[in-house]
């Protein structure tokens, strides 16, 4: 098993994290949809450069090293009182899936942010194997469904929201300490 570990993200390193978070976040949507996929942000990307920035631009980011090598990468936002806490991203390369990078990588995060009594995060609806990992394996709970019916506060009507459809789930976790 990798010993993995977080590391803040280097200023140096933003442009390789955006492509990274790009590959991963394509990968499952290619790997749900096939070339047909429709829900793309711009130029063929899922999530779009401007996304990632803004969440870099805004929260705390880091990169997720297994036995020292980038394998992944977290952008979190906090509550001012750091009670509450946002992931905003959160991806493993694909190679790297299912060796543990993802769940080490997130119990690294609740150690070093043990005030943070609720996590929250939201993840399109289609990303099925996402899904199962913050629900079934980190415990969080599906708290919200967003759609047409039940926009997201924060949807632009005007450009839809992060997922392409209106479509995501609001996953809360908290801790039980």
């Amino acid at each position: 098993m990798p010993n993995v570990t977080l590391a803040p993200l280097e200023g140096i390193d933003r442009e390789q994290f955006i492509a990274d978070n790009q590959k991963a976040f394509n990968y499952g949507a290619l790997e749900e949809f096939g070339l047909r996929d429709n829900h793309f942000e711009e130029d063929g990307q899922i999530i779009s450069r401007a996304t990632i920035e803004g969440c870099l631009d805004g929260g705390t980011a880091y990169r997720i090293l297994a036995d020292g090598e980038k394998v992944g990468g977290l952008v979190l936002r906090f509550s001012e009182d750091g009670s509450r806490g946002e992931c905003e991203l959160l991806f493993v390369n694909p190679d790297e899936h299912g060796k543990s990078a993802g769940t080490k990588a997130w119990t690294a995060v609740e150690r070093l942010y043990p005030n943070v009594k609720v996590w929250e995060l939201v993840t399109p609806y289609f990303e099925k194997r996402n899904i199962h990992f913050y629900v079934n394996v980190l415990g969080f709970h599906i708290v919200e469904f967003f759609n047409s019916h039940h926009p997201a506060p924060s949807d632009d009507p005007e450009i839809g929201s992060a997922s392409g459809e209106n479509s995501e789930e609001h996953l809360g976790h908290e801790d039980s300490n």
